[in-house]
Protein backbone atom coordinates (compact mmCIF):
# COMPACT_ATOMS: atom_id res chain seq x y z
CA UNK A 1 0.00 0.00 0.00
CA UNK A 2 0.97 3.45 -0.67
CA UNK A 3 1.16 5.43 2.30
CA UNK A 4 1.88 8.66 0.60
CA UNK A 5 -1.55 8.61 -0.70
CA UNK A 6 -2.36 10.40 2.82
CA UNK A 7 -0.44 12.71 5.02
CA UNK A 8 -0.29 12.75 8.28
CA UNK A 9 -1.19 14.92 11.02
CA UNK A 10 -2.92 15.00 14.26
CA UNK A 11 -4.05 11.42 14.84
CA UNK A 12 -6.46 9.08 16.55
CA UNK A 13 -6.03 8.63 19.85
CA UNK A 14 -3.77 5.92 20.84
CA UNK A 15 -3.18 4.88 16.97
CA UNK A 16 -0.57 2.95 16.29
CA UNK A 17 2.66 3.98 13.81
CA UNK A 18 3.02 0.49 12.96
CA UNK A 19 0.84 0.07 9.89
CA UNK A 20 1.46 -3.63 9.03
CA UNK A 21 0.94 -4.69 12.58
CA UNK A 22 -2.35 -2.86 12.78
CA UNK A 23 -5.65 -4.83 11.92
CA UNK A 24 -7.90 -1.37 10.63
CA UNK A 25 -6.89 1.31 8.99
CA UNK A 26 -8.53 5.14 9.99
CA UNK A 27 -8.39 7.25 6.90
CA UNK A 28 -9.47 10.96 6.38
CA UNK A 29 -12.20 12.38 3.44
CA UNK A 30 -12.13 15.86 3.13
CA UNK A 31 -14.57 16.36 0.36
CA UNK A 32 -18.18 18.73 1.19
CA UNK A 33 -17.95 19.85 -2.79
CA UNK A 34 -21.53 18.41 -3.26
CA UNK A 35 -23.46 19.19 -0.26
CA UNK A 36 -26.76 20.54 -1.50
CA UNK A 37 -26.88 22.97 2.29
CA UNK A 38 -24.16 24.01 4.46
CA UNK A 39 -20.78 23.19 3.43
CA UNK A 40 -18.09 22.91 5.75
CA UNK A 41 -17.55 18.53 6.50
CA UNK A 42 -14.00 18.91 5.04
CA UNK A 43 -12.75 20.03 8.44
CA UNK A 44 -14.26 17.07 9.81
CA UNK A 45 -12.16 14.49 10.19
CA UNK A 46 -9.22 16.87 11.67
CA UNK A 47 -11.76 17.75 14.90
CA UNK A 48 -12.70 14.53 15.50
CA UNK A 49 -9.19 13.80 15.76
CA UNK A 50 -8.51 17.15 17.49
CA UNK A 51 -11.46 15.57 20.31
CA UNK A 52 -10.64 12.36 20.66
CA UNK A 53 -7.86 13.38 23.08
CA UNK A 54 -10.61 13.79 25.84
CA UNK A 55 -11.14 10.33 25.65
CA UNK A 56 -10.40 7.79 27.61
CA UNK A 57 -8.69 4.83 26.52
CA UNK A 58 -11.28 2.16 28.01
CA UNK A 59 -15.08 1.77 26.88
CA UNK A 60 -17.02 0.29 29.98
CA UNK A 61 -20.05 -0.35 27.58
CA UNK A 62 -17.78 -3.30 26.48
CA UNK A 63 -15.10 -3.87 29.09
CA UNK A 64 -12.07 -2.89 26.87
CA UNK A 65 -9.22 -0.50 25.99
CA UNK A 66 -8.30 1.21 22.63
CA UNK A 67 -4.53 0.46 24.26
CA UNK A 68 -4.86 -3.03 23.34
CA UNK A 69 -6.19 -2.59 19.66
CA UNK A 70 -3.50 -1.82 17.08
CA UNK A 71 -5.18 0.54 14.44
CA UNK A 72 -3.18 3.16 12.48
CA UNK A 73 -4.45 6.40 11.13
CA UNK A 74 -3.31 7.56 7.69
CA UNK A 75 -4.16 11.43 8.07
CA UNK A 76 -6.58 12.81 5.38
CA UNK A 77 -6.24 11.68 2.05
CA UNK A 78 -5.12 14.38 -0.52
CA UNK A 79 -7.98 14.99 -2.93
CA UNK A 80 -7.99 17.73 -5.64
CA UNK A 81 -10.25 20.39 -4.27
CA UNK A 82 -13.65 20.84 -6.30
CA UNK A 83 -12.83 17.53 -8.24
CA UNK A 84 -15.35 15.10 -6.63
CA UNK A 85 -15.13 12.63 -9.79
CA UNK A 86 -11.37 12.78 -9.16
CA UNK A 87 -11.62 12.60 -5.36
CA UNK A 88 -13.40 9.32 -5.67
CA UNK A 89 -11.27 7.72 -7.82
CA UNK A 90 -8.45 8.45 -5.08
CA UNK A 91 -10.16 7.54 -1.98
CA UNK A 92 -11.03 3.98 -3.77
CA UNK A 93 -7.49 3.59 -5.12
CA UNK A 94 -6.65 4.00 -1.27
CA UNK A 95 -9.69 1.49 0.08
CA UNK A 96 -8.20 -1.03 -2.42
CA UNK A 97 -4.54 -0.87 -1.23
CA UNK A 98 -6.07 -1.01 2.80
CA UNK A 99 -7.93 -4.02 1.60
CA UNK A 100 -5.42 -6.40 -0.43
CA UNK A 101 -3.90 -5.76 3.12
CA UNK A 102 -6.37 -7.70 4.58
CA UNK A 103 -7.05 -4.57 6.85
CA UNK A 104 -10.39 -3.15 8.05
CA UNK A 105 -11.09 0.55 6.64
CA UNK A 106 -12.19 2.68 8.80
CA UNK A 107 -13.47 6.14 7.00
CA UNK A 108 -14.07 9.85 8.65
CA UNK A 109 -15.98 12.35 6.16
CA UNK A 110 -16.39 14.44 4.53
CA UNK A 111 -19.91 14.32 2.93
CA UNK A 112 -21.99 11.25 2.48
CA UNK A 113 -20.50 11.16 -1.03
CA UNK A 114 -17.46 9.80 -0.26
CA UNK A 115 -18.69 6.71 1.32
CA UNK A 116 -19.75 5.42 -2.32
CA UNK A 117 -16.17 4.66 -3.97
CA UNK A 118 -15.64 2.48 -0.41
CA UNK A 119 -18.52 0.50 -0.84
CA UNK A 120 -17.37 -0.14 -4.49
CA UNK A 121 -14.48 -1.61 -3.88
CA UNK A 122 -15.54 -4.03 -0.35
CA UNK A 123 -18.42 -5.29 -2.31
CA UNK A 124 -15.41 -6.67 -4.95
CA UNK A 125 -13.87 -8.18 -2.09
CA UNK A 126 -17.36 -9.72 -0.40
CA UNK A 127 -19.73 -10.03 -2.98
CA UNK A 128 -22.06 -11.03 0.25
CA UNK A 129 -21.96 -7.90 1.60
CA UNK A 130 -24.86 -5.80 3.15
CA UNK A 131 -24.85 -2.23 4.97
CA UNK A 132 -26.03 -1.07 7.35
CA UNK A 133 -26.71 2.76 7.17
CA UNK A 134 -27.81 5.41 10.01
CA UNK A 135 -29.03 8.43 8.39
CA UNK A 136 -31.51 11.32 8.43
CA UNK A 137 -31.60 10.88 4.94
CA UNK A 138 -32.31 8.47 2.50
CA UNK A 139 -29.46 9.41 -0.02
CA UNK A 140 -31.74 7.40 -2.28
CA UNK A 141 -31.98 10.11 -4.84
CA UNK A 142 -30.71 9.32 -8.89
CA UNK A 143 -29.27 12.71 -8.78
CA UNK A 144 -29.44 16.37 -6.93
CA UNK A 145 -30.52 19.08 -9.56
CA UNK A 146 -29.23 16.91 -12.61
CA UNK A 147 -25.87 15.88 -10.79
CA UNK A 148 -25.57 12.12 -10.21
CA UNK A 149 -22.40 12.61 -8.04
CA UNK A 150 -23.95 14.02 -4.72
CA UNK A 151 -24.54 13.13 -1.35
CA UNK A 152 -27.95 12.67 -1.61
CA UNK A 153 -27.27 9.81 -3.94
CA UNK A 154 -24.77 7.12 -2.56
CA UNK A 155 -27.08 5.23 -1.26
CA UNK A 156 -28.96 4.71 -4.34
CA UNK A 157 -25.76 3.94 -6.08
CA UNK A 158 -25.65 1.16 -3.82
CA UNK A 159 -28.66 -0.14 -4.09
CA UNK A 160 -28.09 -0.30 -7.83
CA UNK A 161 -24.89 -2.24 -7.11
CA UNK A 162 -25.85 -4.67 -4.84
CA UNK A 163 -29.60 -5.33 -4.72
CA UNK A 164 -31.86 -3.19 -2.57
CA UNK A 165 -32.48 -6.43 -0.72
CA UNK A 166 -28.75 -5.75 1.16
CA UNK A 167 -29.58 -2.33 2.32
CA UNK A 168 -30.31 -1.83 5.75
CA UNK A 169 -31.78 1.52 6.92
CA UNK A 170 -32.67 3.21 10.13
CA UNK A 171 -32.97 6.16 11.64
CA UNK A 172 -34.47 7.86 8.30
CA UNK A 173 -36.65 10.84 8.75
CA UNK A 174 -36.68 13.32 5.58
CA UNK A 175 -36.50 12.98 1.74
CA UNK A 176 -38.10 13.42 -1.20
CA UNK A 177 -41.55 11.30 -1.14
CA UNK A 178 -40.16 9.79 -4.72
CA UNK A 179 -37.16 8.49 -1.96
CA UNK A 180 -39.55 7.32 0.27
CA UNK A 181 -41.48 5.15 -2.47
CA UNK A 182 -38.52 3.73 -3.53
CA UNK A 183 -37.32 2.86 -0.25
CA UNK A 184 -40.54 1.26 1.04
CA UNK A 185 -41.11 -0.81 -2.47
CA UNK A 186 -37.88 -1.83 -3.83
CA UNK A 187 -36.81 -4.12 -1.07
CA UNK A 188 -34.98 -1.95 1.34
CA UNK A 189 -34.62 -2.72 5.05
CA UNK A 190 -36.17 0.12 5.60
CA UNK A 191 -36.91 1.47 9.25
CA UNK A 192 -37.93 5.00 9.48
CA UNK A 193 -37.91 7.16 12.61
CA UNK A 194 -36.21 4.87 14.67
CA UNK A 195 -33.38 3.01 15.23
CA UNK A 196 -32.35 0.83 18.09
CA UNK A 197 -35.02 -1.41 18.11
CA UNK A 198 -35.72 -2.11 14.76
CA UNK A 199 -32.16 -3.23 13.62
CA UNK A 200 -31.85 -5.77 16.81
CA UNK A 201 -34.70 -7.21 15.00
CA UNK A 202 -32.47 -7.38 11.47
CA UNK A 203 -29.31 -8.25 12.94
CA UNK A 204 -29.69 -12.34 13.53
CA UNK A 205 -31.08 -12.75 9.73
CA UNK A 206 -26.89 -10.93 8.95
CA UNK A 207 -25.77 -13.06 11.13
CA UNK A 208 -22.17 -14.56 9.67
CA UNK A 209 -22.59 -11.65 6.78
CA UNK A 210 -19.61 -9.49 5.92
CA UNK A 211 -21.36 -6.21 6.52
CA UNK A 212 -20.49 -2.33 5.94
CA UNK A 213 -21.97 0.24 8.37
CA UNK A 214 -22.33 3.69 7.63
CA UNK A 215 -23.30 6.50 9.90
CA UNK A 216 -24.30 10.35 9.02
CA UNK A 217 -23.88 12.25 12.21
CA UNK A 218 -26.85 13.61 11.47
CA UNK A 219 -29.20 10.55 12.49
CA UNK A 220 -28.48 12.24 15.56
CA UNK A 221 -30.44 14.91 16.57
CA UNK A 222 -29.94 18.53 16.21
CA UNK A 223 -29.67 18.65 20.30
CA UNK A 224 -26.90 16.44 20.17
CA UNK A 225 -24.88 17.35 17.12
CA UNK A 226 -25.48 20.77 16.06
CA UNK A 227 -22.35 20.47 13.56
CA UNK A 228 -23.37 19.13 10.11
CA UNK A 229 -24.84 20.61 6.79
CA UNK A 230 -28.26 19.20 6.82
CA UNK A 231 -29.85 19.01 10.34
CA UNK A 232 -33.35 17.54 10.55
CA UNK A 233 -35.55 17.58 14.01
CA UNK A 234 -36.93 14.71 15.56
CA UNK A 235 -33.61 12.31 15.22
CA UNK A 236 -32.00 9.76 18.15
CA UNK A 237 -30.07 10.84 21.05
CA UNK A 238 -26.36 9.75 21.17
CA UNK A 239 -27.84 7.41 23.70
CA UNK A 240 -29.67 5.10 21.36
CA UNK A 241 -26.11 5.58 18.70
CA UNK A 242 -24.13 4.23 21.21
CA UNK A 243 -26.59 1.29 22.05
CA UNK A 244 -27.18 0.66 18.29
CA UNK A 245 -23.55 0.26 17.75
CA UNK A 246 -22.89 -1.92 20.92
CA UNK A 247 -25.62 -4.19 19.38
CA UNK A 248 -23.68 -4.36 16.12
CA UNK A 249 -21.08 -5.09 18.14
CA UNK A 250 -21.92 -8.10 20.03
CA UNK A 251 -23.97 -9.67 17.24
CA UNK A 252 -22.83 -12.32 14.64
CA UNK A 253 -22.32 -10.02 11.70
CA UNK A 254 -18.89 -9.31 10.44
CA UNK A 255 -18.38 -5.67 9.86
CA UNK A 256 -15.37 -5.40 7.34
CA UNK A 257 -15.75 -1.61 7.29
CA UNK A 258 -17.45 1.30 8.79
CA UNK A 259 -17.17 5.06 8.44
CA UNK A 260 -18.74 8.11 9.86
CA UNK A 261 -19.45 11.11 7.87
CA UNK A 262 -21.17 14.36 7.22
CA UNK A 263 -19.39 16.42 11.18
CA UNK A 264 -19.25 19.96 9.71
CA UNK A 265 -17.49 21.31 13.04
CA UNK A 266 -17.65 25.19 11.75
CA UNK A 267 -21.52 25.17 13.15
CA UNK A 268 -20.90 23.95 16.21
CA UNK A 269 -19.00 26.70 18.79
CA UNK A 270 -19.80 24.05 21.80
CA UNK A 271 -17.43 21.49 19.82
CA UNK A 272 -19.97 18.61 20.78
CA UNK A 273 -20.68 16.82 17.92
CA UNK A 274 -16.60 16.26 16.91
CA UNK A 275 -16.74 14.96 20.64
CA UNK A 276 -19.43 12.65 20.36
CA UNK A 277 -18.35 11.27 16.71
CA UNK A 278 -14.92 10.83 18.18
CA UNK A 279 -16.78 8.33 21.19
CA UNK A 280 -18.76 6.73 18.46
CA UNK A 281 -15.42 6.03 16.53
CA UNK A 282 -14.04 4.41 19.72
CA UNK A 283 -16.72 2.26 20.24
CA UNK A 284 -16.64 0.73 17.15
CA UNK A 285 -12.98 0.02 16.69
CA UNK A 286 -13.16 -1.57 20.17
CA UNK A 287 -16.68 -3.40 18.90
CA UNK A 288 -16.12 -3.93 15.12
CA UNK A 289 -12.44 -5.12 14.99
CA UNK A 290 -11.72 -7.69 16.82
Amino acid sequence: MRLNQAYSGNVFICSSDDYAASKAVIYGMPMDYTVSFRPGSRFGPGRIREASVGLEEYSPYLDRSIVDLAYFDAGDLMLPFGNAAKSLDIIADFVRGVLADDKIPVGLGGEHLVSWPVIQEVYKKYPDLAIIHFDAHTDLREDYEGEPLSHSTPLRKAAELMGPTNIYQFGIRSGSKEDWTYAQQSGIHFHPFEVAEPLKRELPSLEGRPVYVTIDIDVLDPSAAPGTGTTEAGGITSKELLEAVHAIARSGVNVVGFDLVEVAPIYDPTEMTPIVASKIIREMLLGFVK
